[in-house]
């Protein structure tokens, strides 16, 4: 697959956003160098500390980083996984915490706790108390930044269905690619539409919630996979081979936030349970039975769905042997 706009565009997004934050960084350093500590005085007064209620507010604080994982859905599509995938990560994600984690010390050294909570841009109120002529610069990098965000979001959950509909989980609809450019069309659509519908809940937190609970539940299972995988069968192959320690803890932790909630935030918890359950049915019809004994209607929709999409889009199955990257070479040029 073909992501080269996807990736400049990526860098671009990550070049401004990261820019912006050593602007608020370096201001708001200046402003604690200048001895502006209050709001850090019984900061963590009147906090809950129930099991509960850090697991909620963990969901939201992970969501924050919930971008490390991305890279992981184009494995395929980079040069030299087994080297850039590992090195990638390694380097990422400590300097997306220091940077995170000054971006916070300089948004509390000039506002104060109620500011930070009634704000719906915390960056874009920093600015506004802070830098002067230039606070325009803050509220153009939180739109790159959304861009960006969502740029990775989309590349990312398309070639999730797109995979998963190849390896023959999802309807092979899914798989087709565009004739020319190779991209996913039906599942950047499909995961387009199911934004849509998600964006139907009000409440962003909410949302997060349901999000999450699904999240770590499976993510806590693949691992929990890789885990009985090594054990099962410790002779193979494995292009990148890390210690049992890291996800034994990752499980651990992936149980923590998965069963607390169960207790503390039942009704949400179990909202994101119907969520996951909801594709039972679908994969039990559209899958799991041949084609033979599906309901002749539904045979005849799946029929119709995939020969409109493929005439619309200009798309067509994908075979899983076929290396696109030498495809896309090695294809004749046109007049």
């Amino acid at each position: 697959m073909k992501v080269k706009w996807g990736a400049v565009l990526q860098v671009a997004s990550t070049f401004a956003k990261v820019v912006a934050l050593i602007i608020i960084i370096i201001a708001g350093l200046v402003k604690l160098g200048q001895g502006n500590t209050g709001n850090f005085d019984n900061s963590f007064d009147g906090s809950m500390l129930d099991a509960g209620n850090m697991a909620l507010a963990l969901y939201s604080a992970l969501y924050s980083y919930s971008g490390w994982d991305t890279l992981n859905f184009v494995t395929e599509e980079i040069k030299n996984p087994e080297r850039n995938l590992p090195l990638s990560i390694a380097i990422s994600m400590p300097i997306v915490t220091v940077i995170y984690i000054l971006t916070n010390v300089a948004y509390y050294t000039v506002l104060d706790l109620d500011t930070v909570l009634s704000s719906h841009a915390v960056a874009v109120t920093f600015a506004d108390e802070v830098l002067g002529f230039v606070k325009w610069l803050i509220p153009l990098s939180v739109a790159i930044s959304c861009y960006g965000g969502l740029n990775s979001s989309i590349i990312a959950a398309s070639r999730l269905f797109f995979v998963g509909s190849r390896e023959g989980h999802l309807p092979s609809i899914l798989c087709m690619i565009h004739v020319l450019r190779y991209t996913p069309i039906p599942a950047l659509l499909f995961n387009g539409g199911m934004s849509l519908i998600y964006l139907c809940v009000e409440d962003v937190f909410q949302l997060i919630n349901y999000f999450s609970f699904n999240y770590w539940l499976f993510i806590g299972l693949s691992i929990a996979s890789q885990i009985y995988l090594r054990v099962k069968y410790p002779d193979m192959p494995r292009p990148v081979k890390l210690s049992l320690f890291f996800p034994i803890v990752y499980c651990i932790c992936s149980i923590f936030l998965v069963v607390v909630p169960l207790y503390s935030d039942t009704i949400n918890s179990l909202v994101g349970i119907g969520v996951a359950l909801s594709g039972a049915p679908v994969y039990y019809f559209c899958i799991y039975l041949t084609p033979e004994m599906r309901p002749a209607f539904l045979g005849k929709l799946l029929g119709f769905l995939s020969l409109n999409t493929q005439k619309i889009c200009m798309c067509c199955l994908v075979d899983a042997e076929l290396d696109l990257d030498d495809a896309k070479e090695h294809e004749p040029k046109r007049e």
